[in-house]
């Protein structure tokens, strides 16, 4: 019975950005026709909007929000645009500049999160044995290195380029977590 079912499950969705999809099939369209786009983007921090011609390379789903990672013709490098802030989006006929997974990852999967690089540095972490047992089943990221201490502690290693994200994911687990590294 559906209505028991939907009694029965709940789905939590923490910190949910309220987004438009107006752009999504268009840049959907884009990423698997393998077609440039001439999209408007609101960049979040500066409040600034720029122009930008891209080839879609892919479609992420990341914490309950879309994002297009793409080649971008105007910085003539791979960038990701969260579609939230994608104000415009003109679909081209031209064909878009094919990437392949190995150029991707370099920049995309280097990171913790969202943001990526080439600029790779790593975070050491202690957790204390309160906490340790559930975070040593965690994945922060898929090349962490991670070793359960003989005093019960969980020491972990987290690639990460740009400490915004990590470090509001480090203080949800304050005092139980203490950085080793960086300073």
């Amino acid at each position: 019975d559906p209505e028991a079912v939907a009694t029965r499950i709940r789905l939590v969705q923490n910190q949910k950005r309220v987004s438009s999809t107006r752009h999504f099939q268009k840049v959907a369209r884009a990423t698997l026709d393998g077609l440039r786009l001439v999209i408007t983007h609101l960049n979040r921090n500066t409040g600034g909007r720029t122009q930008r011609e891209i080839s879609p390379q892919r479609l992420t789903h990341y914490r309950e929000n879309w994002y297009v990672e793409a080649w971008c013709h105007t910085r003539e490098a791979i960038r990701s645009f969260a579609l939230d802030a994608i104000e415009s989006a003109e679909l081209l006929t031209e064909p878009a500049i094919e990437l392949d997974d190995a150029q991707l990852a370099e920049v995309l999967g280097t990171g913790f999160g969202m943001f990526n690089g080439r600029d790779v540095q790593w975070a050491e972490l202690v957790f204390a044995p309160l906490r340790a047992g559930w975070v040593s089943r965690q994945v922060w990221h898929p090349e962490q290195i991670g070793e359960l201490l003989s005093d019960g502690r969980f020491h972990v290693q987290i690639p990460y380029t740009d400490d915004r994200e990590l470090v509001n994911e480090i203080l949800a687990y304050m005092p139980d977590v203490a950085v080793v590294g960086p300073e």
